[in-house]
């Protein structure tokens, strides 16, 4: 499929979706979420595809939204614009593979909610991390959902309310991010991340990050009782039973690609 707002690319399996807007600091508009969600689902629904990477052209990751596709809305508009969003962010949790962000300049608001709903990330040193509207007439509230669930209640709301950015290390202190590296080696450290991320059996894998998502926000007697069901379901899967079998007999597993 053709796109006007990201490019994509698959090679040994690691899907790359690059938002490709550098001239609107790869702000979201609706027709560019639009097209993520597109191309995540299509990643998603590629039994070749085994990790996802999502990277922004330019020197901004992503600015948030894009204030030029929303001033002139009314109120139907701006909820179908934000559900937009909200159903972009839960792709990305939704999706069966590993999705990694390489971020490469400023992430901020919805574009700070881009690299806290994605399932890892890998920063370069010089990056910052912001959800400015603290400081402005305009909260932050549905970038909040994302980071708070990623870095915990009073530093989301150190961001939340005070609007101020904080830097790579402060995000990888804060579980905002996976790894912090030179520019140089951003692309090389996310895709080793992501191979390292998606290596086994794709089918286990897409039962556990389903099975994680789920329990992560129950209480801890709800969360077993779902976990155990989840893990012995897959137990009986094929691949389960290779994990098993393989490691008994002293061999590497092997997990065909599948559906």
């Amino acid at each position: 499929m053709r796109y006007e707002h990201i490019t994509t690319g698959t090679r040994a399996g690691l899907a790359t979706i690059t938002m490709n807007r550098p001239e609107r600091r790869n702000a979201l508009s609706e027709a560019h979420m639009l097209e993520l969600i597109d191309a995540f689902r299509r990643s998603g629904d590629d039994p070749d595809t085994r990790a996802i990477v999502l990277a922004a052209a330019g020197p901004v990751f992503s600015a948030g939204h894009d204030f030029a596709d929303m001033v002139e809305r009314d109120l139907d508009g701006m909820r179908r614009l934000l559900g937009t969003c909200a159903t972009l962010m839960l792709t990305l949790e939704r999706v069966r593979q590993p999705v990694v962000a390489s971020v490469q300049g400023i992430a901020t608001a919805a574009g700070c909610q881009l690299v806290a709903a994605c399932d890892l990330a890998v920063a370069a040193e010089e990056v910052t991390f912001a959800t400015p509207g603290g400081k402005g007439g305009w909260f932050c509230t549905t970038p909040m959902v994302a980071v708070a669930r990623a870095i915990g209640r009073k530093r989301a709301l150190e961001m939340l309310f005070t609007g101020e950015p904080i830097d790579s290390r402060t995000a990888l202190a804060w579980g905002l991010v996976n790894r912090v590296v030179p520019r140089a080696q951003l692309t090389e450290e996310t895709e080793a991340l992501a191979r390292s991320a998606s290596r086994g059996s794709v089918a286990s894998k897409a039962f556990g990050k389903r099975a994680f998502y789920e329990t992560i926000d129950l209480d801890v007697e709800a969360a077993y009782a779902k976990a155990c069901e989840v893990m012995a379901t897959s137990a009986m899967a094929e691949d389960g039973r290779e994990a098993m079998r393989s490691f008994l007999e002293k061999r590497p597993g092997v997990y065909p690609p599948r559906r």
